[in-house]
């Protein structure tokens, strides 16, 4: 292969990164957007969070207040 068609590949590789890099930016802007045009949305109540595990104690009440 010659230098220049590696260059050339190597430039044309680099523009497609760059196109999808603006593509993903759009799209987490158009998600931001969404976001912001529901302001009724109910805010998230850590208590409806079904990853926390309430049952977890804390390590001062399993150490006795030392």
């Amino acid at each position: 292969m010659s230098i220049t068609f590696q260059k050339r590949q190597k430039e044309m590789k680099r523009l497609e990164k760059q196109k999808e890099k603006a593509e993903r930016r759009a799209q987490k802007k158009l998600a931001k957007d969404k976001e912001a045009e529901n302001p009724n949305a109910a805010p998230l109540d850590p208590a409806l969070d079904p990853t926390i595990d309430w049952s977890f104690k804390n390590e001062l009440e399993l150490d006795g207040h030392r």
